[in-house]
């Protein structure tokens, strides 16, 4: 990194000026305004694919029809507020992966997040050729170098074609976890574990394949000083999602926005999530009453994600995830990372982008004049002549 100055993130023949990728965030947390918004900032704005159906429904269109209209119409949306980088999160896990992705490459977004299940075979809407020669690059979302391997030695035998990135989401993510109960608090599985890791795993492939893939670190990051300190450990760049929440142009309800202002660090707590994996969140009246026994009564319109016995689920998480969008926080919740309670007031992107880079670059200073022996030699002397 040169003398402190936070370095552009560059994928494939995509270049940012801020090594920072707005993390996806469903159900309609991160649209059209929030990822323009970040995009115009200098990073990479994500819209989230999940549930956009539930977001804006329209009259006599099914669910699954519903995402697809919402989808195209948030894409072009962005389009038009940015001549920025935008993404696009994806689930591997939702019912409608195949029709999302293929929306996806055919409105040539610049990049997708495959996360919430392994990409493993292509979707019978893609082929080969548009996977290596499309203008829209896809990144894989894995949360451990096991993982990571096991996608890439898939795509080089069958696709010989590798992804263009790597997200490595840890423990401290808002949302669902890659991790069972007993990981989320374990060391072996900290973020600073994973990233050496996977780098590691991933070098091979760029060797093979004459291809550089940049790894991008991902949960709990919160700080410019976060940021340096995991691109020191080899990553390229990082992926937030909190920060962005607590944003004006997010496109969540004021008081999604304000439950993160509002909350404390013993008010976020990991749930079992009806789609059968824990998650973080913060604890609501909601969640209070489903952490009882009560069910919350619901009618499946479609469903949305494959691992989801909704016959038993005490609740449609889509449901409750789309009122609290809406701020109906009585009937859902508010995912949130782990660092959540310390966001302490609502900010425009544009400010967030700048704190966090005038603390990556003091960060990056800081180690300089700590490592450096030309600096310690000055700092002696200085510390010499005080002391004559």
């Amino acid at each position: 990194m040169n003398l402190g100055v936070m370095p552009k993130l560059r994928i494939g023949d995509l270049a940012v000026d801020k090594p920072i990728v707005q993390g996806g965030m469903g159900v309609g947390i991160s649209m059209s305004g929030l990822a323009s918004a970040v995009a115009n900032a200098g990073g990479i704005g994500v819209i989230s694919s999940i549930g956009l159906g539930l977001v804006n429904p329209k009259k006599n269109v099914k669910f699954r029809e519903a995402n697809k209209i919402e989808l195209r119409s948030e894409i072009q949306k962005a389009r038009a507020l940015t001549n920025g980088v935008i993404g696009l999160n994806i689930m591997v896990a939702i019912s409608d992966y195949e029709d999302i992705i293929k929306i996806a490459f055919e409105e040539e977004v610049d990049i997708v997040f495959l996360g919430a299940g392994l990409p493993l075979k292509l979707p019978a809407t893609l082929s080969i050729k548009d996977l290596s020669e499309s203008k829209t690059k896809t990144a894989v979302i894995v949360s451990s170098a096991r993982a990571a391997n096991i996608i890439f030695q898939s795509w080089q035998k069958n696709f010989n074609h590798i992804p263009d990135a790597v997200v490595v989401e840890g423990p401290l993510a808002g949302g669902h976890l890659g991790f069972k109960n007993e990981q989320i608090g374990d060391p072996e599985f900290a973020l600073e574990n994973l990233i050496p890791q996977v780098v590691n795993v991933i070098k091979t492939y760029e060797n093979e394949m004459d291809k550089e893939v940049p790894i991008l670190a991902a949960g709990g990051i919160f700080t410019g000083a976060d940021i340096y300190k995991f691109m020191e450990l080899g990553a390229k760049g990082v992926q937030m999602a909190t920060r962005f929440v607590a944003t004006h142009e997010c496109d969540a309800s004021l008081k999604f926005k304000e439950a993160y202002v509002n909350c404390k660090k013993e008010d976020i707590s990991i749930i079992k999530s009806p789609v059968g994996l824990p998650g973080r969140a913060i604890i609501n009246s909601f969640l209070d009453q489903v952490a009882a026994g009560k069910r919350m009564p619901f009618k499946c319109p479609w469903k949305c994600l494959k691992t989801c016995d909704y016959k038993v689920s005490p609740y449609c998480i889509a449901d409750a995830l789309a009122n609290a969008q809406k701020g109906i926080l009585e009937e859902g919740f508010t995912f949130a990372g782990a660092n959540a309670y310390r966001v302490d007031k609502i900010i425009s992107v544009q400010q967030l982008m700048t704190i966090l880079t005038e603390e990556f670059e003091e960060a990056a200073l800081r180690n300089i004049m700590e490592t450096s022996p030309v600096m310690k030699s000055i700092q002696e002397r200085i510390f010499s002549a005080n002391i004559k």
